[in-house]
């Protein structure tokens, strides 16, 4: 079930109802969206009748997850409420545990409050396991809409990365890989669909806040289709995992990917301009300084984002140091 627009938060108790989930739950948020989302949740929850405990967690680590476990205990459901780590370690928790969870986002930064991957640190780094997809998204717009700018800009990113990912997908299927055109099909669209739109996204309204959420649901849904990330995840996305694990301070999971997926799109001869244009409207960043990086560690990560995830295949994957950085240099990703 996908609930999207202004102020549907107050449906929450007719969603509970028609869920007819069992009572008694567990609300998994951080401190600012207990604040921003949660409270209101909370208490939406217990007019149906459900009494909910709240757990705040501090980042989504493996000793936060096991909390989270523990804490749930009990319960027959959990609703995460947060951009990406409540979220997060709700669909974990209740992908070990068997229970059913609701996705409550309060920013719209990336797909994952509506797919079936979670994104936990271990050992120090970021890993996408395996979870459980929400029975229901409650996505509130003009919550969403009242996030830091910065969050929304991130979130068209992870979107328009899509396109990269799908070709990096149809390289796999070129080497036997399992491949979903309906997937595939599902992810293109959900990124033209910014693109298209790229001026009422920029402007942040309500209307263009509602458009990007409507393409990270679609964007989760081809995932589950696909039954992997692989509709939208490709090169570029390896490309941000290698900041994660090796970047003194990273940037935003789609602010990274967007930069990856410019200069992917480059390697595939396609339109990366279009790809540049639509970030640089929406005020993402488009290059290594604009991340916040130097253009030495933006070049490494690109060369050596194969070894992260070696056995899915990429464009970073099939060329050449040498061709890697003419296409970085000639997008002006690096000066």
């Amino acid at each position: 079930m996908v609930v999207t627009g202004p102020g549907v938060i107050e449906q929450l108790p007719a969603v509970i109802a028609e869920l007819d989930l069992p009572e008694r739950g567990l609300l998994v948020c951080d401190a600012v969206t207990r604040k921003v989302a949660g409270d209101r949740v909370l208490a939406y929850l217990e007019e149906t009748g459900h009494p909910v405990a709240v757990i705040e967690i501090d980042g989504a680590s493996m000793e936060e997850l096991a909390r989270v476990e523990a804490a749930a205990e009990g319960c027959g459901f959990l609703a995460g409420v947060g951009g990406g780590r409540p979220v997060d370690l709700a669909k974990q928790a209740g992908y070990h545990l068997d229970l059913p969870f609701i996705s409550v986002p309060t920013a719209a930064s990336h797909d994952g409050f509506a797919s079936a991957r979670a994104s936990i640190r271990a050992a120090g780094q970021k890993t996408s396991m395996e979870a459980r997809p929400p029975i229901a998204v409650v996505a509130d717009t003009t919550i969403i809409a009242s996030a830091p700018r910065r969050l929304l800009a991130a979130g068209i990113g992870d979107i328009v990365s899509n396109q990269t990912a799908v070709l990096d997908w149809q390289l796999g299927r070129d080497r036997g890989e399992e491949y979903s055109a309906y997937a595939a099909a599902l992810s293109e669209m959900t990124a033209r669909l910014v693109e298209e739109n790229s001026g009422l996204v920029a402007e942040g309204g309500e209307e263009g806040v509602r458009l990007v959420v409507k393409a990270l649901i679609s964007s989760g849904v081809a995932m589950s289709i696909a039954g992997s990330s692989r509709p939208a995840s490709g090169g570029e996305h390896k490309f941000s995992h290698w900041l994660d694990a090796n970047a003194s301070s990273p940037a935003l999971h789609g602010e990274q990917c967007g930069v990856g997926s410019i200069v992917t799109m480059q390697l595939h001869g396609g339109d990366w301009e279009r790809i540049r244009d639509t970030l640089a409207a929406a005020g993402a960043p488009i290059s290594a300084e604009q991340l916040g990086f130097g253009d030495d560690i933006v070049l490494q990560a690109l060369c050596e984002a194969k070894t992260i995830r070696p056995q899915r295949y990429t464009i970073l994957d099939r060329e050449s140091p040498e061709k890697i950085e003419q296409a970085a240099r000639e997008t002006g990703v690096v000066s």
